[in-house]
């Protein structure tokens, strides 16, 4: 897994083409950076072996290994990427003004490349000296690699869509749930326009589809009002955010309401639901004190029969939500065993009525540690069939032994957290790298496919086995894997295509501790994530307050920052372009960068950027 792959995968290349006459390195760098090469491979084929075992079920010495070949990795590729940039920089324009200034310039150029040539030879003996010390600790890996086509066209299941929708059904859009809820909100049979204000509030743990049952009765009510919004939350938020984000679902633009504070915000949200029968469902709250912001803005004296729907895991909050006597909770429940059986077959064997004889057994204590938990039940199936082929009966016997007790209220998350493990571990190496990437967006985020097959590719995740196939294609197929195996979902337009992709919490929260752990994204989002070593992706989000600090300048690894992403306001603290040695992806979109940004000025480095593959300026007022 990327916790040990470290650079490998862009290295290499990278090494090979450092091997090519037109750097003209001297003999024994050249015979150093193919000794470099040979040894890298080897290592490179025993990570993937390690990748495919659970960290705490690494021997300790192993991992400790493991991590110093990925450090190393990273280093040496420092190494090539700043060689590659001072001698392609030190590349001059062709001047006919003069033979003299010709001449000159040459010679300078030339002086310039023998001072790094001599720095690469230095630097590639010191790396030379660190793994052999690190082969000696470890014995040569003589372990076979792991034999992957990524050309072979791979295409979304078509039974996923019909598995959602299923899931959906069962969790509540036509089945009894969601007309317990209806029959909750008073919306069908009953003469809703002389109601008061009316608050709902669906409490249960993760995973059991409090937000599925949500949206589904937002998209089957909305029409029955005269304004909706649908707005999720999450833990760490900004009041002032989700204020914003209300308004803007409810209609308003984001010029209107960006720059108010949050009295000026909730008087806002008084003048524009005044008179209005309105829909709003908040999505995912996890603190009582930030429910009671939020409560502010909706008046009771609201009597056109507009409902206030919130969702949370935690009874307190569910309890505080509905405080009135008008107010109602919903308690979720898990799956019943029939329809938990139902939706893992409707996965697995689609096309039977049950599973074959010797499955049976195996399926039913399969499901009975999932719970009724249309999370664990897809997930787990979806591990199961992956491939489009249903794996063996002794693979099935291993995932139940992995398994703990089963799921509850009490241990969900950690039990979540083995039916996760089993299925991301079960992923090849190049599936686990770009998922991890997922964690450098916020919660809640829809994400753009093909923008970010873009950033994989720019990242050097994406590999291509064949001359002349298209990268983008082969991250296609990584894309379309994972939304296979579950691990994202997918999101359709109206024409029934997959055009982007979201990521469950719990998933979420699964991917950033393995990503934190290995240092392979550093999140600062307000929250206490610190940096600590050197730093290759960066992700600046703003989930918890709006930043107005100043940049951040005591960040001494930030020349080796390889990827920056940017969300909204965090665009304050954004370093200069010019500290930035090997950046390969800069994403800003979304970021205020016109005329009146401060970042205005620092836009002029992007043209010094001699490593950059993806720039994102979308929505970000540049012209």
């Amino acid at each position: 897994m990327e916790v040990v792959m470290g650079a490998m995968g862009s290295l290499l290349p990278k090494l090979g083409q450092l091997l090519m006459d037109e750097y003209n390195l001297h003999k024994r760098v050249r015979k150093d950076v193919e000794f470099l090469r040979k040894e890298l491979e080897s290592m490179h084929a025993a990570l993937i072996k390690v990748g495919d075992v659970p960290p705490d079920q690494l021997d300790r010495q192993v991992k400790l290994w493991a991590d110093e070949v990925r450090e190393l990795s990273y280093n040496m590729e420092d190494v090539v990427d700043k060689f590659l940039v001072r001698v392609e920089g030190n590349q001059q324009p062709h001047d006919n003004t003069g033979r003299f200034k010709e001449l000159k310039n040459k010679m300078v150029s030339l002086f310039k490349k023998g001072k790094n040539h001599h720095r690469i030879a230095d630097a590639v003996k010191e790396i030379k000296e660190q793994l052999q010390e690190v082969a000696a600790r470890r014995g040569r890996n003589k372990l076979d690699g792991i034999a992957f086509n990524p050309n072979e066209a791979i295409a979304i299941d078509p039974r996923l869509r019909a598995l959602y929708t299923e899931a959906t059904e069962l969790i509540g859009i036509y089945g009894k749930r969601d007309q317990d809820l209806l029959s909750l909100l008073s919306i069908e049979g009953d003469d809703a326009s002389n109601k008061k204000l009316k608050k709902i509030s669906i409490v249960g743990f993760g995973g059991l589809g409090k937000t599925t049952l949500a949206r589904a009765v937002y998209e089957k009510i909305k029409g029955d009002f005269d304004c909706r919004a649908f707005v999720p939350v999450g833990q760490n938020p900004d009041v002032r955010k989700v204020f914003r984000d209300i308004l803007i679902d409810l209609g308003k633009s984001h010029s209107d309401v960006v720059m108010l504070d949050e009295r000026q915000l909730i008087n806002k949200l008084h003048e524009f639901l005044e008179n209005k029968r309105y829909l709003v469902i908040i999505d995912d709250i996890w603190d009582e004190k930030l429910w009671e912001g939020i409560n502010l803005a909706f008046s009771n004296r609201n009597n056109l029969g507009s409902r206030l729907i919130t969702t949370t895991r935690i009874v307190s909050v569910s309890n505080s939500c509905c405080s009135s006597a008008n107010d109602l909770v919903y308690q979720m429940k898990p799956l019943s065993t029939d329809d938990s059986r139902r939706l893992f077959h409707k996965r697995i064997f689609p096309d039977k009525s049950g599973s074959p004889n010797e499955f049976e057994q195996v399926s039913k204590d399969i499901l009975k540690k999932c719970g009724g938990v249309p999370l664990a039940i897809i997930t787990i199936a979806s591990a199961l069939a992956s491939g489009h082929q249903v794996k063996p009966k002794r693979e099935w016997d291993i995932l139940l032994q992995s398994l703990g007790s089963g799921l509850t209220e009490d241990n969900s998350l950690e039990e979540m957290r083995r039916i996760l493990s089993f299925s991301y571990y079960n992923l090849p190496s190049h599936l686990k790298t770009c998922l991890l990437y997922l964690c450098v967006y916020p919660e809640d985020s829809k994400i753009d496919r093909d923008t970010l097959i873009r950033k994989w590719v720019a990242e050097g995740f994406v590999r291509c086995g064949n001359q002349g196939t298209s990268l983008f294609l082969v991250g296609l197929n990584y894309f379309n894997q994972l939304i296979d195996r579950s691990m994202i979902q997918p999101i359709y337009d109206l024409l029934g295509q997959v055009h982007a992709c979201c990521v469950h919490d719990i998933v979420l929260y699964f991917i950033c501790n393995l990503s934190h752990e290995a240092k392979f994204v550093n999140v600062l989002d307000g929250t206490g994530m610190s940096f600590q070593g050197n730093v290759r992706r960066l992700s600046l989000q703003d989930r918890n307050k709006d930043h107005q600090g100043t940049p951040i300048r005591n960040f001494t690894g930030i020349s080796r920052v390889r990827s920056i992403t940017v969300f909204t306001s965090a665009i304050n603290i954004m370093p200069a372009l010019s500290r930035f040695e090997v950046l390969r992806v800069l994403e800003l979109s979304g970021c205020n960068l016109g005329e009146s940004s401060s970042l205005q000025l620092n836009l002029k480095g992007v043209g010094h950027l001699i490593h950059l593959r993806y720039l994102g300026l979308a929505e970000s007022d540049i012209h």
